[in-house]
């Protein structure tokens, strides 16, 4: 029997949970999964949106409800769409613990057999009378939560008090591709210009999250390298702001969003995402498995995905001088840089396969199924 499962996002922009759902989707096995994808009408979701398309899953456009009035429409409309879908699994993808709240109630009023939640990021946030009502509402909602970290997982714990028994750690994964994959020179000297010198490469959305403002103050600290910027988002006007205020302007890029990460991988010589806080970066593993060196916060999943001094660095947040230092650190060690990078695509290989991570989801499918349903699952899987 195919079963239908309904995904959901509430995001207005595209980065590491869209990529994410889009890794999924296109290793589901339709034979057993009918997948149909819940979105807003947001133009910052357009890669995703076509990037479902081509995957051939079906969509569903859902209105942003933007007020209260607005929610009372919203709401019994989307539990409609629910209900004449009628999936066997609703699986929302949460960008921080509070997200997907109304589609979660929505799941719940369809009854929906089984209702998930992907939290990809936790964010802490002052636990008033309000905020504490919310997080008991959807813990209710939630059948089974999956933590893409086991700091996320125990964060969900410690601080919502959802039992243990409701959580799964499935780690972020990405598809695995060649193991050297050719430098573009051509590329390479479009962003270099006329003076050679190592790229030092970021990707990410421009969010005040990223901590890429701690990059570029390292980066003033660094003046023998280029810095580049791959990603947009409501930050890039204060960043580039701040470059030309520091001088850098000569030395740094912004290249806005860009679908050809691989080969922007393949010409840097060094990988930094100097965030505040993450779940489990996609870029941090892509960077891995390009055999770059990579330098990361020490914060949430980042620990998980790096062994600091053996598959890449961590350090401080928020510290451009541990930062600038870690740079100049593996950009003078050449055998430093060929060993934290084949390291670290070494662990990759080994622990973060996109076909793991899928076939541990489904599970949790089939599990939650026969919990609620009776449903056995497929022998198959």
């Amino acid at each position: 029997m195919i079963r239908k499962v309904a995904y959901f996002l509430d995001s207005a922009e595209f980065g590491g949970t869209e990529q994410a759902l889009l890794h999924i989707l296109a290793r589901l096995d339709r034979n057993v999964w009918q997948p149909v994808l819940f979105h807003h009408p947001e133009p910052g979701l357009v890669p995703l949106v076509e990037g479902a398309k081509n995957l051939d899953v079906r969509l569903q456009e859902i209105p942003r409800a933007q007020s209260r009035r607005s929610l009372a429409v919203w709401l019994p409309r989307f539990v409609r769409e629910l209900r004449a879908e009628g999936p066997a699994v609703f699986h929302a993808q949460l960008n921080g613990q509070l997200a997907c709240r109304d589609g979660l109630i929505a799941a719940v009023l369809a009854r929906v057999p089984a209702v998930i939640a992907t939290v990809q990021l936790f964010i802490d946030l002052p636990l008033g009378c309000f905020i504490r009502a919310q997080q008991r509402l959807l813990s209710a909602a939630v059948n089974r939560y999956i933590a893409v970290s086991h700091d996320v997982a125990a964060r969900l714990h410690h601080i919502l008090h959802i039992p243990d028994q409701k959580i799964d750690v499935v780690h972020n994964a990405i598809p695995l591709g060649p193991l050297n994959r050719p430098i573009n020179g051509t590329l390479r000297a479009a962003l270099t210009g006329p003076i050679e010198r190592p790229i030092v490469l970021t990707s990410a959305r421009l969010s005040l999250q990223k901590g890429h403002s701690y990059l570029l103050q390292a980066a003033a600290l660094v003046p023998e390298a280029l810095f580049v910027f791959a990603g947009d988002g409501p930050e890039r006007a204060n960043l580039e702001a701040q470059a030309a205020e520091h001088g850098l302007s000569s030395r740094v890029r912004f290249l806005g969003y860009r679908q050809d990460i691989p080969d922007l991988l393949a010409c840097c010589d060094l990988f930094v995402l100097p965030s505040l806080f993450e779940g489990l970066p996609l870029s941090i593993l892509e960077a891995m498995a390009a055999g770059k060196p990579v330098i990361a916060s020490a914060i949430g999943g980042n620990n998980e995905a790096i062994i600091d001094g053996e598959t890449g660095l961590l350090v401080p947040q928020a510290d451009p001088v541990a930062l600038a230092q870690a740079i100049r650190t593996v950009l003078s060690d050449t055998a430093l840089s060929r060993h934290l990078g084949e390291a670290g695509r070494t662990r990759v290989y080994r622990e973060f396969s996109i076909e793991t991570m899928v076939e541990r989801v489904v599970r949790i499918y089939d599990r939650l199924l026969h919990t609620r349903t009776g449903y056995a699952g497929e022998k198959q899987l």
